[in-house]
């Protein structure tokens, strides 16, 4: 697996114009891990690190999780667009994977039930703490002293249709002890939840000390 940092101008137009609408921004960061303009891009997950609503002076934090490295040309084309780069950062997963051993972890997501055939955002703090337990459960985990840093309905207008979607944004932040180390591995490539193309559901995680 691969981590990269990207630190965006906001003063930049189509920087502007993606961090205003996750849509665009998957749009731009998916031809990093594509082939050739024609192929799809390989799978990714990103996560705009959120610092409130106004972006910093200094620019505004993208992560991004990867199977394979990226293709970062593809930005260095956009002069301006990128303040700083730190590519490709290879993560030892079996290594840091062990069973017992408890991470440091961020999930920003879109935790949901399923209803009648519709999918309804899980509002109340109870009901988001039981989803990431039964996540946690499906993905070799169990999540320790979870704090819920941001919980609040996002509005986006959908790719060139224009049609507006709604969704229920969750971060968690907390410890989690490793359970089954291969699914736990599954879910930093794959992702947990819905609106991955919209900049949720990676999981970041950091070895804790003490």
């Amino acid at each position: 697996m691969f981590l990269s940092k990207l630190v965006l101008d906001p003063a930049h137009p189509q920087a502007r114009r993606d961090l205003a609408n996750p849509y665009e921004m998957h749009r731009t960061l998916s031809r990093v891990y594509a082939e050739s303009p024609d192929s799809p891009p390989a799978r990714f997950l990103w996560r705009l690190e959120n610092n409130g609503e106004r972006v910093p002076e200094d620019g505004a934090t993208v992560l991004l999780q990867s199977a394979t490295p990226g293709r970062w040309q593809h930005l260095q084309e956009l002069p301006g667009y990128v303040r700083a780069l730190h590519p490709d950062k290879a993560v030892p997963v079996e290594q840091l994977l062990q069973a017992g051993r408890s991470h440091v972890f961020r999930l920003s997501c879109n935790p949901t039930v399923t209803r009648d055939g519709k999918r309804y955002g899980l509002l109340r703090e109870e009901e988001q703490l039981a989803w990431l337990a039964r996540q946690g459960r499906q993905h070799g985990f169990t999540p320790l002293n979870v704090r819920i840093g941001r919980s609040e309905r996002v509005s986006h207008r959908q790719g060139r249709t224009g049609q507006r979607i709604t969704l229920q944004v969750v971060q968690f932040d907390g410890l989690l002890r490793v359970e089954e180390p291969a699914q736990l591995g599954q879910a930093l490539v794959n992702g947990i939840g819905h609106a991955k193309a919209l900049g949720l559901g990676m999981l970041s995680i950091a070895p804790a000390h003490g």
